[in-house]
C-alpha cells in the first residue's frame, strides 16, 4: 500500500494529495471526485502524512498502514463511517486487536474507516510502497523520479554582453 504524499489536514474533512509547495503554503489536491486544489498556509495548517500516523496500542503503537491492510483483508463487511460506536469498536477488535481501547476513541475509528472508504478506490492503494535502502547503516529512501542534471558550460566560453560596461563614479553627490 503506497500512501506517500497522502495527507490529512487539520480542520478539513477528507484526504488530500500533496502536489507541491510554494512560498505561501502547501499545494494540495482533494482525493474526492471534485479534485479541488487548495493552498494550505504553512504557519497555521497542520498536515499529517498517512505513512507516519500510528494508533495507540497496548504494547506498542500500530501503524495505520498495517491497520488499513487488515481492514482490506477483513472477512466481514466494513461498516459505514457513520455507524454507531459499539459497531465500530467491535469491528476494530477484529482488525486491530492490539489497540488500546481506552485511548482510541470512536471518533478516531470513524475517521480511519472514512479514510479507508476514500482510499480503497484509488490505484495507489494496491500499489507497493517504495522501499527504503540502507547506506552506511542509515535508511535512505530511493527516489523514483530522477531529474536530469543540467549540462555545465565549458570553461572557455565567455559571456557576451552587447551593452557597454558602466564606469563606476567615485564622486560624492554631497556638495555638488
Amino acid at each position: 500500500m503506497n500512501l506517500r504524499g497522502i495527507v490529512a489536514v487539520s480542520g478539513r474533512p477528507g484526504l488530500f494529495k500533496l502536489v507541491g509547495q510554494n512560498k505561501g503554503g502547501y499545494v494540495l489536491e482533494s482525493l474526492d471526485a471534485q479534485k479541488v486544489k487548495i493552498v494550505a498556509n504553512i504557519t497555521t495548517t497542520k498536515l499529517a502524512s498517512l505513512e507516519d500516523i500510528t494508533i495507540y496500542g497496548e504494547d506498542e503503537d500500530l501503524k495505520l498502514v498495517d491497520v488499513l491492510a487488515n481492514i482490506t483483508a477483513a472477512k466481514g463487511t466494513v461498516p459505514d463511517a457513520k455507524a454507531d460506536g459499539p459497531t465500530l469498536k467491535k469491528f476494530f477488535l477484529e482488525v486491530a486487536p492490539a489497540h488500546d481501547q481506552e485511548k482510541v476513541y470512536a471518533s478516531d475509528m470513524k475517521k480511519i474507516v472514512s479514510w479507508f472508504h476514500i482510499l480503497k478506490e484509488l490505484p495507489l492503494f494496491n500499489e507497493a510502497a517504495p522501499e527504503a535502502i540502507e547506506q552506511d547503516g542509515v535508511k535512505v529512501e530511493e527516489k523514483v523520479e530522477k531529474k536530469p542534471k543540467a549540462t555545465p558550460k565549458p570553461a572557455n566560453v565567455k559571456a557576451t554582453s552587447k551593452a557597454p560596461a558602466k564606469k563606476a563614479s567615485m564622486t560624492s553627490k554631497k556638495g555638488v
